[in-house]
């Protein structure tokens, strides 16, 4: 198709003639929706018959809704990654939205949507800043640039136009990465209904006619492939400016409320996709095995000279060391189905040995004594507690974290990125070469870790001997050296 004039993908030239009813308003029509949830919709209305149509919602008034109208608000969505050891690449078009507004310019057009019959559900990701009350939206009249304020303005014309019915009440299912996502936009509503003077049966009819669903979303979306842009053109007949690339793994964590179940047939796709009386058990598991595990690899990897997630895990040492940690001191400590855990931390390795995204240790570095502090030492502290005994590979972790803090290692600079005060701190602590006065002073500073883990039986010697075997050895020596003397 060298030099060939391709026609811009449009539902004519798709086949895609299909007028689907509106039952979904979605605000952020970004990479992060187009390869998860405007993903998950096309499906249920591909294989599930679920019919539901999305209009989609431009959230800011630089977005791009413009671009996905010109070519019919189709495109294309490339998969790739490795799925039970098995590399997928798989591309389709996806067709579930069926307008795209601007609020900023076509105002009217974004107040309709509130009169539309069978509209049902409100998706959302507006970025982790996107759900915040704004004071200076003190006018109901619009448009807003806040989006709660927005949500607002669009249920209350739908109170008004269908006079407070309770079946015209609709069901929220934010995507935004904040804890309580639902919760906290129905707070903020509630905020703006009292600012703007609403009447109080709106809230009422908020509180009690309308839906709103925590969720836990997870799937890493790259977007648009500019780097590499010709390669994935050369696999389509048609021009497509808004296509997307994403990775094969999805989960979507679902909190119930009033029978979602019976009103989304999520169970008829291949998805992960689960719809739960609690997300909290899968924010913990995310958190301590998928973040957790790029965390207490990162030092062991740095120091050992590796730059790339995918680079480390394929390592035999790192690999190894990786596996190890989360299968035998995190995965105990979580008090989840073991059965579970095991296919989710497969599931992790998988994404992490994914060869289509290029995930940089340095990247990881960014704030990581916070991040240890949340992701690992919780893990840490849990299998002293369960074991009355330290986790080797956890604490080698640990040992190797305070020696990437020293700057520095066998003459390479290490890519430190962290608060001012903490880089300061670990200059003072690294003055001596003291290794048990090093993990005495690392270990009891409370600005680190909220708490002074010298009071951890045994730490700080262990500590203490990891960091002279990690000076005095190349870091897989120093390990085995370190394992062996706990054994």
């Amino acid at each position: 198709m060298e030099n060939q004039i391709k026609q811009k993908i449009n539902r004519e030239f798709n086949g895609s003639h299909e007028k689907l009813p509106i039952k979904i308003v979605q605000f952020g029509g970004g990479n992060f929706m187009r390869g998860f949830t405007d993903y998950v919709i096309d499906q249920l209305n591909k294989k599930a018959g679920f019919n539901s149509g999305i209009v989609n919602v431009q959230p800011t008034q630089g977005g791009s809704v413009h671009k996905l109208e010109e070519q019919d608000n189709l495109y294309t969505l490339f998969t790739r990654g490795i799925k039970k050891g098995e590399i997928i690449d798989e591309k389709q078009i996806i067709s579930a939205i069926q307008k795209s507004i601007n609020p900023y310019t076509n105002y009217d057009e974004f107040l309709a949507l509130a009169k539309e019959e069978e509209l049902e559900f409100i998706f959302s990701n507006t970025t982790e800043t996107g759900i915040a009350y704004d004071e200076t939206e003190d006018q109901y009249s619009g448009p807003h640039k806040n989006f709660p304020a927005k949500v607002t303005v669009l249920l209350y014309e739908r109170f008004k136009h269908f006079k407070g019915a309770p079946e015209k009440g609709l069901r929220l299912i934010p995507c935004e990465l904040i804890e309580d996502n639902a919760f906290v936009l129905k707070d903020i509503i509630i905020q703006y209904a009292g600012l703007w003077n609403l009447e109080e049966e709106f809230v009422q009819w908020i509180e009690q006619c309308n839906y709103f669903h925590n969720t836990l979303v997870d799937r890493i979306v790259p977007g648009y492939p500019k780097d590499d842009a010709e390669s994935y053109e050369e696999q389509l007949d048609y021009e497509d400016r808004m296509m997307v690339v994403s990775e094969v793994f999805l989960l979507f964590v679902i909190q119930d409320t009033k029978n979602l179940k019976e009103r989304i047939p999520f169970d008829q796709i291949n998805e992960q996709i689960l719809v739960v009386d609690d997300i909290q058990p899968y924010r913990l598991r995310k958190v301590r095995i998928l973040n957790g595990g790029h965390t207490l690899m990162l030092a062991p990897a740095l120091l050992s000279g590796k730059e790339t997630v995918k680079e480390s895990v394929e390592n035999p040492f790192i690999g190894q060391f990786l596996k190890d940690s989360i299968f035998n001191e995190v995965n105990p400590t979580l008090g989840l189905d073991e059965n579970e855990l095991k296919e989710f931390a497969g599931e992790v390795f998988d994404r992490f040995r994914n060869p289509f995204i290029k995930h940089y240790l340095a990247s990881i570095a960014l704030y990581f004594v916070s991040k240890f502090k949340v992701r690992i030492l919780p893990s840490l502290q849990g299998y002293v507690e369960i074991n009355q005994k330290l986790p080797v590979n956890l604490t080698f972790s640990l040992a190797s974290l305070i020696r990437f803090y020293q700057g520095n290692f066998k003459g390479r600079a290490l890519p430190l990125n962290d608060e001012e005060a903490i880089i300061s701190r670990f200059k003072e602590i690294w003055i001596t070469n003291d290794y048990e006065k090093v993990a005495e002073l690392a270990l009891a500073e409370t600005s680190f870790w909220d708490t002074d883990l010298t009071l951890v039986e045994g730490l700080k010697d262990a500590v203490a001997k990891a960091l002279w075997e990690i000076d005095h050895h190349d870091v897989e020596t120093a390990y085995h050296n370190f394992v062996q003397s706990y054994s």
